[in-house]
């Protein structure tokens, strides 16, 4: 056996449940464990920091799952990080698994952790020297200073391994996953706060930093512009709600017999947008890396990626990847072809990456048609009229899933950078993740659990 192979059996891992399946009640309990945790650890600051030059990236810390300054300032960065590397690694054929076998997954999956794991010690050392998370200036020239850096990197490596085990934990115990879990905690978090949040706004003290007051604080003082663009802003928030929901409950439903049971069979559903939300998850943590990754250079002084201005993208490759606010820019009067072209720019971007991180997803994930063929064979299901034979039905899934993989990932794309760039109250591309993510959850529950369920809950689900 290798020293890698050795390395991957031996890695701590969140043992699977005993049982065959868990309850509803049981699932949800780890779920809710895991998200007070989560919020828990992003309360927790981090012990000797100084500057905290990433606290204004605070759209940055929604797409990632972090909360920059506390214990979990990495959030999901590594994992999300790792995967699309293996997949990149993996669809280029440099590096190749077997993923139709047991051991190909499960080598997979290993490689995967262990990547993660180098990404957080990377990441967790590259935000402490870089000066994004620093120990106080006092301690500048001191023989103390290089000691506080290593203290915050430990304490930056050991959330990063917390988030890693609270993810595999959601994954094996609890509702969907971790990562998909924390996304939607911090769009949430976010959302309530720029909708309903009394409280002064810190750009603008006089102003509520939630809409819904600031939109009654503007109308009772005469100020109708930011009426129109408070209402513009809730408005978009609305639409995204809606057209996410709406793109997910499409399905393509193929008609399959049971080869045993004469006149019996189901509707094996495809969903329109095949690979959910992984592809925005990927493209958003790229997007997010970025314009760290900027800052980090240009303070550094070499800004291979672009310029800042502020928080603001001036030139560069990061500008081009960064939305403009389209529809507040025509409200206040100051919209401009430039906006525009970097606006068609940020559309083109996302979809490209949105068709290429779904395409490796699909070869990845067992998504694929062979993955699919077996599965249904497995289920002992066929196609009627034809007879059973796993190569038969995988031609028939090709016709579906490779059209669903690309016309899937083009409409998320276009749907996530429409969000970005018609203002919506929080990230636009986030708040879509999440409303795709809260959706894959209903469905799931109601797939799964819904005879476990207490009665007056199954008649919420709908059940």
């Amino acid at each position: 056996m290798s020293l890698l192979d050795n390395i991957l059996n031996n890695l701590p891992e969140v043992a699977h449940p005993t049982q065959k399946k868990l309850s509803f009640k049981e699932k949800i309990k780890w779920t809710l464990i895991i998200l007070l945790l989560f919020f828990i650890l992003g309360l927790v600051p981090l012990f000797g920091l100084g500057p905290n030059e990433l606290q204004r990236f605070e759209l940055l810390a929604i797409i990632l799952g972090a909360s920059f300054g506390s214990i979990i300032s990495l959030g999901i960065g590594p994992i999300v990080t790792a995967s699309i590397v293996l997949q990149l690694l993996n669809g280029s054929g440099i590096i190749k698994f077997d993923l139709t076998t047991k051991e190909g997954k499960k080598r997979f999956q290993g490689i995967q952790k262990l990547l993660s794991v180098a990404f957080v010690i990377f990441e967790a050392s590259i935000y402490v020297f870089m000066g994004g998370l620093a120990p106080p200036e006092i301690l500048i020239g001191t023989s103390r200073y290089f000691q506080m850096q290593l203290i915050l990197i430990f304490q930056l490596i050991l959330g990063g391994i917390l988030i890693m085990f609270m993810d595999e934990v959601t994954n094996k115990w609890g509702l969907g996953s971790g990562i998909s879990l924390f996304i939607a905690a911090g769009v949430s978090q976010s959302l309530f706060i720029q909708l309903l949040s009394p409280l002064p706004s810190p750009q603008n003290p006089a102003v509520a930093t939630g809409a819904i007051p600031a939109l009654f604080q503007s109308l009772s003082t005469g100020d109708p512009q930011t009426a129109l663009l408070l209402v513009a802003g809730i408005l978009a928030t609305v639409a995204v709600f809606a057209l996410a929901v709406y793109a997910q409950a499409m399905k393509v439903e193929i008609p399959l017999s049971f080869g045993r049971v004469r006149g019996h069979g189901i509707r094996w559903p495809l969903n329109f947008i095949y690979t959910s939300n992984m592809p925005v998850i990927l493209i958003s943590a790229l997007l997010a890396n970025m314009q760290l990754w900027a800052q980090l250079f240009q303070k550094w002084g070499y800004p291979i990626l672009g310029t800042f201005v502020g928080n603001q993208p001036a030139s560069g490759l990061i500008s081009w990847t960064t939305p403009p606010n389209i529809v507040g820019s025509a409200i206040r009067g100051g919209l401009t072809g430039g906006m525009i072209l970097q606006g068609l720019g940020y559309m083109i971007f996302m979809v490209i990456g949105a068709v290429v991180f779904s395409w490796f997803w699909v070869q990845t994930s067992g998504m694929d048609a062979r993955s699919q063929a077996k599965n249904m064979m497995n289920s002992g299901l066929q196609i009627p009229g034809f007879r059973r034979d796993e190569r038969v039905l995988e031609r028939l899934l090709q016709r579906y899933i490779s059209p669903l993989t690309i016309m899937g990932a083009i409409t998320i794309g276009v749907l996530a950078s429409v969000a970005d760039l018609s203002g919506t109250l929080t990230n636009g591309a986030s708040l879509f993740l999440s409303v795709m993510i809260i959706y894959r959850f209903y469905e799931d529950i109601a797939r799964q659990h819904m005879m476990d369920m207490n009665p007056m809950l199954r008649k919420f689900m709908g059940g």
